[in-house]
């Protein structure tokens, strides 16, 4: 059984961002989703680390049900490139058959940048060589660290894959009052480091672990989208153009 093109189209939309939204203010949707945000709070939590890239995997509760999801994290100064492979996630509520449409649809694989002093979000199909600009929504994005008042409590020291970890309960408060509670190890070997977090908010319970960190700042094209990419004005446009173009091909035989 085929998805229609609305279910598959919600289908890439939640698979990909539902398990990371509540952590980092976004609000997913057709209307203009915008990946996840490593900003505001949260770009408070890496502390002195301002440029870095690594492999992360995040896990999140998702009704009781898990959801694990791998992903590729580039960060310089508030600007984030995040790279996922869909056909990677585990868990979750999906069809069995999602995952094969995604792939013959082009949606298989995603990546979203962010650039909180333009307040704008990319997000990027590479498969459809197509992607579409889009407001960040974040009201923290955009914030400058002045802002935001950070409280530190040790709790204990643990070993995470090998570092030598010091195990802090983070509480990062802004100018409004709203505090962000987060649990965080930092690498006494990589420059404190958050190699694991952990966080519970808007009722999604998740798990946050980096491998692989390199602590030099990524090359500055890395945030920004191909140029010989299609640009579409929405998500909603780029889906459904791009996906009705590769349905009419699939319906005609290749040409001799």
């Amino acid at each position: 059984m085929k998805l229609p093109f609305r279910s598959l189209a919600t289908v890439a939309v939640c698979l990909t961002l539902t398990p990371v939204y509540a952590q980092f203010g976004g609000r997913p949707g057709m209307g203009g989703p915008q990946g996840p945000q490593f900003t505001g709070a949260m770009a408070k939590v890496f502390g002195d680390n301002s440029a870095f890239s690594a492999n992360l995997q995040i896990q999140a509760d998702m009704g009781g049900q898990m959801m694990t999801m791998p992903a590729k994290l580039s960060f310089n100064k508030g600007q984030t490139r995040m790279e996922m492979d869909l056909t990677a996630v585990k868990g979750g509520h999906m069809p069995p058959q999602a995952m094969g449409q995604l792939k013959a649809m082009g949606m298989d694989s995603m990546v979203t940048i962010n650039q909180p002093d333009k307040k704008m979000s990319y997000l990027i199909y590479p498969s459809m060589q197509a992607y579409c600009e889009v407001p960040m929504q974040s009201a923290d994005a955009a914030k400058p660290e002045s802002d935001f008042k950070v409280d530190t409590t040790e709790l204990g020291k643990e070993t995470i894959d090998g570092h030598s970890c010091v195990k802090n309960k983070v509480v990062v408060t802004d100018k409004e009052g709203s505090a962000h509670e987060f649990t965080v190890w930092n690498a006494t070997d990589l420059k404190k480091f958050p190699v694991k977090i952990e966080m519970n908010q808007r009722g999604i319970a998740s798990t946050i672990t980096f491998s692989d960190v390199k602590l030099e700042a990524p090359e500055a094209s890395q945030f920004a989208p191909p140029s010989d990419f299609k640009k579409y004005d929405s998500m909603q446009a780029m889906m459904q153009q791009e996906m009705m173009k590769r349905a009419g091909n699939m319906g005609h035989p290749p040409q001799q």
